[in-house]
């Protein structure tokens, strides 16, 4: 039998796992090689066999290097694979690590935390890109974030905007993509995260995000599935 194609999946904490995308790449015919660099696995230089790339998202910030030493490995990894035209895709902290290996900056949202289910906000850019298109114009996405790009990275493009004006989504190259949203979760997976400034808001969002689950994820899947597309194109 052929061996499916694989793509790598760097992960940075046990209670932020690679979530539905796994089952969404399987079901394109794509395998997941989960990386726990919080574990202490090793990041490779480089793909080596992998067909693309994708860092998940974390509670630590993508300036943390002295406190989470694997970052300045996987920021190298990202600028690698996104200079070679590897597909790439960064979940909230890993599109946050994207924007800063690539030139870009990250801060603390001035706005205050960010833990909602909200529209997502698709600029007139997104509307003919390869992966966001994808998206349904008026998907709902969730949030969860503290920090988010301030700054693009040099030719970079925003693709959607956040309700507070901040960036949603963001192309860094042909086949790279950072989105500050979580596309990969389910409320099993968002109750285990570390409660924020209202934990009585999130509590709703989080029921909520039970009772829309078929909704949201045949919206969700449908970005990863376009992902799987792209990865397997070559």
């Amino acid at each position: 039998m052929p061996t499916r194609p694989r793509v790598l999946v760097v992960q940075h904490e046990d209670d932020c796992p690679v979530g539905m995308i796994e089952p969404w790449l399987h079901r394109a015919g794509i395998d997941c090689d989960v990386l726990q660099a919080h574990r202490g696995r090793a990041l490779p230089a480089s793909l080596g066999d992998h067909i693309a790339l994708i860092v998940l998202g974390g509670s630590m910030g993508a300036n943390d290097d002295a406190q989470h030493r694997w970052l300045v490995p996987t920021k190298a990894l990202i600028a690698i694979t996104v200079a070679g035209g590897w597909p790439f895709l960064g979940v909230c902290l890993g599109h946050q690590l994207a924007a800063v290996a690539l030139g870009g900056q990250v801060e603390r949202n001035s706005h205050g935390p960010f833990q909602a289910l909200a529209p997502f906000g698709p600029d007139q850019a997104a509307r003919s890109d390869t992966l966001l298109s994808a998206l349904p114009r008026h998907a709902t996405v969730l949030h969860w974030n503290n920090d988010v790009v301030t700054t693009l990275p040099p030719r970079a493009v925003r693709l959607a905007q956040s309700p507070d004006g901040t960036v949603q989504a963001a192309r860094f190259g042909p086949r790279a993509w950072g989105v500050q949203f979580h596309p990969e979760v389910d409320a099993d997976i968002v109750a285990r995260w570390q409660p924020g400034p209202d934990p009585e808001h999130e509590a709703k969002v989080i029921a909520e995000l039970e009772h829309r689950r078929h909704e949201l994820h045949r919206s969700w899947e449908s970005l990863i599935r376009r992902f799987a597309r792209i990865a397997r194109s070559d």
